[in-house]
C-alpha cells in the first residue's frame, strides 16, 4: 500500500484531538489566529504571485473572454 495513504489511515478523532491540544500548549490560545492569519496571508501572496507568473499568450487569452 501507498505509505501515505497507510499514514492517513492511522489518523482518527483521537488523534486529532492530542494535536489540538499540544498545538494550544505550546503556543496559547491567542498565538493560534495570528499563525492560521500568517499562512492565510502566505497561500495568497503565493496564488498572486502564480497568477502573474502565467506566459503572455495565457494571460492575453484571460483578457479577451
Amino acid at each position: 500500500m501507498n505509505a501515505l495513504a497507510i499514514f492517513l489511515g492511522m489518523i482518527g478523532v483521537p488523534q486529532v484531538i492530542l494535536i489540538v491540544v499540544v498545538l494550544l500548549l505550546l503556543f496559547g490560545g491567542k498565538k493560534i489566529p495570528e499563525l492560521m492569519k500568517g499562512l492565510g496571508s502566505g497561500i495568497k501572496e503565493f496564488k498572486n504571485a502564480a497568477k502573474e507568473d502565467q506566459p503572455a499568450d495565457k494571460k492575453e487569452d484571460d483578457k479577451k473572454e
